[in-house]
């Protein structure tokens, strides 16, 4: 067996740098049960290393190969991975993970009840994992949905994996800060692009405002038509299927309303703290966005809603939440008002 150190990503949030060992390890099991590496990590634990905190794991001999080292570099909390050489030394070995976009674009916008970018990393792997892409995650320019995307940390992090993105908003606040962010960000880093905002319409009824942007990390990309689209649609997510098409989506992903800082609203119960109501109500039609394989990811306050009331949810609308290996290990302590889980689960034929 080879031995490996995987170096953690400092984290900003103190209370997520302190779970970061413990949704590590769970992150790995998750990879190493997804069939995508050819050599699965095993003994997966947190050690201490000169004062550093390490995920370390073992991998059967020859080792993690050029493959694997694609998939792990990933990680939502990999920093930097060593070899361990005997009991004292560290082999740096060298990663290279999806990053399009210098990550910026992930870490500028800050604001109250913003999702830790770690974490939006983390559902967004597990979901990919779970879903039919799992195999392509690395090659194929997939489409992620954020059905409740606010100032869209999950589409940012699409578009740094080198996918398109899709997000609904209700919140109109929330829709121009993004697109106020998003463009002031494109013309900083000279990126070609267009972006623009047009009302959607039916039979004269507004449905919604599209903002689409189509970018490039570079002009020779562009001009090659090798350009990624974000959308966002200023609109209520269930009604989204009157402003989607069906099967548009590989992976939704979406963190649910707290229940502190920001309420689930729907239109017919108004505002309510638990986010039950709006997941019954939008489940079914975000069920819809999904193609044949797709998956799930959502994260939710355990606080006002029980997980199996979730997972009653998400089975009723057709779909098999995922379990195994590290998929019941990623709930952690945000503040003192919330507890946050995560289920994914895929679309059934």
């Amino acid at each position: 067996m080879l031995r490996y150190a995987l170096l953690l990503a400092p984290s900003a949030n103190r209370v997520y740098a302190d779970a970061a060992g413990r949704l590590a390890r769970a992150e790995l099991e998750i990879f190493a049960g997804s069939g995508v590496l050819g050599a699965a990590p095993v003994d997966a634990a947190t050690e201490r290393i000169g004062g550093v905190d390490y995920l370390t794991f073992a991998v059967p001999e020859p080792g993690l190969g050029g493959r694997d080292l694609a998939y792990l570099a990933n990680l939502s909390a990999a920093y930097a991975l060593f070899e361990r050489v005997g009991d004292e030394l560290l082999r740096p070995v060298p990663l290279h993970p999806l990053a399009r976009y210098d990550a910026d674009l992930i870490t500028i916008p800050k604001y109250a009840g913003k999702t830790n970018e770690q974490f939006t990393r983390l559902l967004l792997n597990a979901t990919l994992l779970a879903s039919a892409s799992a195999a392509v995650m690395l090659d194929r320019q997939l489409v992620v949905l954020d059905p409740l995307c606010g100032r869209g940390t999950t589409l940012n992090q699409a578009l740094m994996y080198g996918y398109d993105g899709i997000g609904v908003e209700l919140d109109g606040k929330d829709v121009d800060a993004y697109v106020a962010f998003l463009r002031t960000w494109l013309r900083r880093k000279r990126l070609k692009h267009t972006a623009e905002i047009v009302p959607v319409r039916r039979d004269r009824k507004l449905l919604a405002r599209r903002f689409e942007a189509v970018l490039a990390p570079s002009r020779e990309d562009h001009r090659s038509g090798a350009t990624q689209r974000v959308t966002v649609l200023h609109t209520d997510t269930t009604g989204a299927r009157e402003v989607l098409r069906a099967g548009c989506a590989d992976v939704i992903v979406t963190d649910a309303p707290y229940g502190v800082a920001h309420g689930a609203r729907t239109a017919d119960r108004g505002l309510s703290r638990s986010p039950l109501n709006l997941l019954a109500a939008a489940v079914p039609v975000w069920r819809q966005l999904l193609r044949p394989g797709g998956a799930l990811g959502l994260s939710w306050n355990t606080q006002v809603t029980p997980r199996p009331a979730a997972e009653e949810v998400l089975a009723g609308a057709g779909l098999r939440v995922v379990d195994g290996p590290g998929w019941r290990d990623l709930a952690h302590r945000v503040d003192q008002a919330i507890d946050r889980d995560v289920l994914v689960a895929v679309a059934l034929s």
